[in-house]
């Protein structure tokens, strides 16, 4: 079997015609928005923009939260927002809206932020440095928090079979 030495074993492959890699499409859509930095966020949250924390359950409960922004994770954000979609938020009542997209560090939001343009949100925008620069730069937070599980041993939850 003939050896293959470390570089070429981590060369990318070539990439198809047309195709574009993470850092192309993440400068495109970032080109697209006017980022607000967290005090920018903060002021615009608290004059009424909707903050909207697209982060994971457990990433939320190991890093903290905003108090006041909306959780919708990522991957139902689009639903939640289309104003045209029967499972949209009921705050989404239009187009206008103000919507401030936050992630863990202000990557994922700014994919996020273009998608909710592309609903024809057209002030959607995201927190540049997402939840850790939030953080950093002493704004309000909550947490972190334990993500409480039943113990393996816990015995198991009685059933009433009558109403309370």
């Amino acid at each position: 079997m003939p050896s293959t030495d470390r570089r070429t074993r981590l060369s990318p492959p070539a990439a198809p015609p047309g195709s574009r890699g993470i850092d192309e499409i993440l400068s495109a859509a970032r080109a697209r928005l006017r980022r607000l930095d967290p005090e920018q966020a903060h002021v615009a949250h608290r004059q009424g923009a909707m903050l909207v924390d697209i982060r994971p359950a457990a990433q939320r409960a190991a890093h903290g939260t905003v108090p006041g922004a909306l959780t919708v994770e990522r991957n139902v954000l689009e639903w939640r927002f289309d104003p045209r979609c029967p499972a949209r938020l009921p705050e989404v009542v239009g187009y206008d809206l103000q919507v401030l997209v936050l992630c863990q560090e202000g990557y994922t939001s700014s994919l996020a932020a273009v998608a909710l343009q592309d609903l024809g949100l057209r002030r959607a925008t995201d927190v540049v440095g997402g939840f850790v620069a939030w953080s950093a730069a002493g704004l309000p937070a909550l947490g972190p928090t334990v993500l409480r599980t039943p113990a393996p041993s816990a015995a198991p939850v009685a059933v009433r079979s009558t109403p309370f």
